[in-house]
């Protein structure tokens, strides 16, 4: 096994190097015979690229499975699919096919797969099992080509995807398939030395078309044999292995839908996109994206080694945190104020929906629900072990129902509902305790008179109180700790101003002022009247002293405006900064009545 495993690795890294020098030769040839990619408005590149990587990507892979892979059915059959998707996908970089035909193509493509008898097996029903596999080749080939969008994210994710796919193989004494998908990455790892940002060379659909059929038909050689224990493990698995195309497919296609485009056309508004819009780097947000894919893909492969029940919780739990930030995402901003006004004017679905998000209720709500179950089936398997036993399953899934509906209820009551997630504070934070205390209250008298409390734990009740608040509490402030970790973007347009006030009140205004860039303004730093501030650093902002030559600061800084942010300035202070302003021609206002202005406006 030892040899096998070096053989794997040799061939491996081969394929590293093969690739890369197929990837350096093609993109020569590209750059002297003209072909290359030309930004456009709707694209993300800045300068001409080279194109057709892809080629690189698959003479690579079938120089490698040809010399090196242990043939078998399946195996030929998926790089014959694979092949022909490689070949729609060239026609398509060659002379620009419309999307019905590329669809035609692919569909094609699932034929071959399917008419030679590999297929999902989910329901037993030949048919609609067939029918399940040619969604499921369309759809991750489509999803591999929409995240072609950023340097280096779809050749880098699709190497994670079949790193997971590596494992699994391994784990299940898959030689020949395991040799397969390690040559896949090694092609994949020697494209991304020349595609990863700044690239010199993108793949084009060839590549992208390629791989996402490739990939998406790899999976199938894991259901071999009957390998799943169940229907949820074999739907879970191959989708959270390929969980970022997926995601940012369905995340686009909704988001486009809404704003009344068409899924298929270009843009800028991807999950990278908005990384990158937040104020991460490129580099920065496909490497955030990497980590997305491979936890996703560390998941995909400990589900498949768990209880039913127990994935069920893992997947609850991924999901409830990939809509969280699916939310987050959806609220940043790609498109201008004029295109959101005509498609609020003209989509009345589009409206209700803006409606809906903005009160967020209806989602609070059910994100409760998966946080109740959740809490209370982790707190009886932390108690009394996996939920085997039928006994205890019979009383778990019997009082689920009942403490849903009374917990929802205190929350309700409690006040839970009633906040703002954005400005969540210590305040809602008791409240939060309220609700979760006053719901377990009620849900221990509720089950002691209608069950007697008969084989019920007492533990099982007190640890869920605790594992339910640290989870409501935690999607509460989930947008917070997003926008901590991710950098806020410095505004590099608008007038300059510095604030006064090197305070809460100053820094609550610094937020205000970086999360609204319709209102032209630029912050550059703070004054402060305590020497003691002088010189420390504020969200990445300079305070200096205000008892200091300010004509000389604003002179220097080139400062417009100056924004008051505290109201425990003196009268004398303050008129000293008015004759001071006038002297500048620069204007002086209060920070509260600056922003409150603007946002009537």
């Amino acid at each position: 096994m030892e040899q096998i495993k070096a053989s794997t690795f040799i061939f491996g890294f081969a394929a590293i190097a093969v690739s890369a020098l197929l990837t350096f030769a093609v993109r020569e040839a590209a750059g002297k015979l003209g072909l290359v990619a030309k930004p456009k408005s709707d694209r993300w590149h800045k300068r001409p690229t080279a194109m057709f990587g892809g080629v690189a990507i698959f003479l690579a892979t079938a120089i490698f499975y040809a010399a090196a892979v242990p043939k078998s059915y399946e195996s030929l059959v998926i790089f014959s699919g694979s092949t022909f998707l490689f070949l729609v996908g060239l026609v398509d970089d060659l002379i620009n096919i419309k999307p019905y035909q590329k669809l035609i193509g692919q569909l094609f493509g699932a034929a071959i797969i399917v008419g030679f008898g590999l297929k999902l097996p989910l329901t037993g029903l030949e048919l609609v099992d067939i029918g399940i596999t040619v969604f499921w080749l369309v759809g991750v080939t489509n999803a591999v080509n929409l995240l072609d969008n950023m340097d280096g994210l779809a050749a880098g994710i699709a190497a994670i995807a079949a790193g997971a796919l590596a494992f699994g193989f391994a784990a299940n004494g898959q030689y020949a398939e395991f040799v397969l998908v390690s040559i896949f990455i090694g092609t994949l790892l020697g494209f991304l030395i020349f595609n990863f940002n700044p690239a010199s060379i993108f793949m084009g659909d060839c590549g992208s078309m390629f791989i996402g059929f490739l990939l998406a038909s790899s999976v199938m050689l894991g259901q071999a044999g009957g390998r799943s224990r169940s229907i949820l493990t074999i739907i879970a698995v191959p989708v959270l292995i390929l969980f970022v195309p997926i995601f940012d497919t369905t995340f686009v296609t909704i988001i486009r839908k809404l704003w009344g485009r068409k899924a298929s056309e270009g843009g800028r508004d991807h999950t990278s996109h908005r990384l990158v819009a937040l104020g991460l780097s490129e580099r920065s947000a496909v490497l955030m994206i990497y980590g997305f894919a491979a936890a996703a893909g560390a998941l995909a492969l400990v589900v498949g080694r768990l209880e039913t029940t127990q994935s069920f919780a893992l997947i609850a739990v991924f999901t409830i945190v990939l809509s969280l930030i699916g939310v987050f995402l959806s609220k940043v901003k790609v498109y201008d104020q004029r295109q959101e006004e005509l498609a609020s004017q003209n989509n009345a679905v589009f409206a209700f929906l803006i409606d809906i998000s903005y009160k967020r209720r209806i989602f609070e709500v059910i994100l409760d629900v998966l946080l109740i179950t959740l809490s209370y089936y982790a707190a009886y398997v932390l108690v009394t072990g996996p939920l085997d036993e039928r006994a205890n399953w019979e009383l778990f899934r019997n009082t689920l129902p009942l403490l849903i509906v009374i917990k929802l209820f205190a929350f309700l009551v409690s006040g839970v509902y009633r906040g703002i997630w954005r400005y969540t504070s210590v305040s809602d934070l008791i409240t939060f305790a309220k609700g979760v205390v006053s719901g377990s209250m009620l849900s221990v008298l509720a089950i002691l008179l209608l069950y007697r409390f008969q084989n019920f734990s007492r533990a099982v009740f007190i640890l869920d109180g605790f594992i339910l608040l640290f989870a409501v509490v935690g999607s509460r402030i989930a947008f917070r700790v997003f926008r901590e970790i991710l950098p806020i973007p410095f505004p590099t347009e608008g007038r300059r101003v510095l604030i006064y006030g090197a305070g809460d009140g100053g820094e609550m205004v610094l937020r205000e002022l970086r999360n609204n860039s319709d209102w032209m303004y630029q912050p550059i730093g703070f004054i402060d009247d305590d020497p003691l501030k002088k010189g420390k650093m504020i969200n990445g902002l300079q305070v200096y002293d205000a008892n200091g030559s300010l004509s000389d600061l604003c002179r220097d800084k080139e400062i417009s405006e100056i924004l008051v942010s505290s109201r425990k300035i003196s009268r004398e202070r303050l008129a000293e900064l008015r004759e001071l302003c006038r002297g500048s021609n620069i204007s002086l206002m209060s920070a509260q009545i600056k922003i409150e202005s603007l946002d009537f406006e």
